[in-house]
């Protein structure tokens, strides 16, 4: 790629800046396998629930996940492709 003033990164320094904390990185990890609820978030954290509902909320601001409804929970997933590749580069292939 050539230097190009044109381009825009703003989205993508946004992202990598939200997953630039290890907590929001782990969320965001956990639930590119699958859709979780708060509980069972800071369960498999091991960390207070209100630490986990501030995290989310601030990935949910920048658009990176999103909660869906069902009946009293609420069930995060991740809606920002740009995040899922972030994060699987960052991941790579486990063993």
């Amino acid at each position: 790629m050539e230097f190009d003033k044109t381009l825009s990164f703003d989205r993508e320094a946004e992202i990598l800046k939200v997953l630039g904390h290890p907590v929001r990185l782990k969320i965001v990890a956990g639930l590119m396998s699958q859709s979780c609820n708060v509980k069972k978030i800071w369960e498999c954290l091991e960390l207070p629930q209100a630490t986990v509902s501030q995290h989310l909320a601030l990935l949910k601001n920048k658009h990176i996940i999103q909660g869906q409804r069902d009946g009293v929970e609420v069930f995060y997933h991740v809606v920002s492709e740009e995040a899922r590749k972030i994060v699987a580069a960052l991941l790579g292939p486990r063993p």
